[in-house]
């Protein structure tokens, strides 16, 4: 598969002010790699919304979509397993 580049949505910023260094460099180590397969494995497609995948970072969740067009990964949220699903 072919190298993607990673695009973060603004709400990203927000989403990762609270996150503690350890889970935050672990939660990038992960979206840095979708760049080279960006349907690894666990990865699940999100039911109901059209488009939207999520890949575990310990408890937390990335969400993103794939343009394979422009081929890009933008990332969505960044988010506890708590309370990713809500507002989705």
């Amino acid at each position: 598969m072919g190298s993607y580049s990673i695009r973060l949505q603004p709400s990203v910023e927000k989403d990762v002010r609270h996150i503690a260094g350890t889970d935050l460099r672990r939660i990038f180590e992960r979206i840095e790699a979708l760049a080279d397969d960006p349907f690894p494995r666990g990865v699940v497609k999100l039911s109901g919304a059209e488009g939207l995948y999520r890949v575990r970072a310990g408890d937390y969740r990335i969400v993103y979509e794939v343009e394979h067009s422009s081929s890009q990964i933008i990332v969505q949220h960044i988010r506890h397993r708590r309370d990713v699903y809500r507002r989705l």
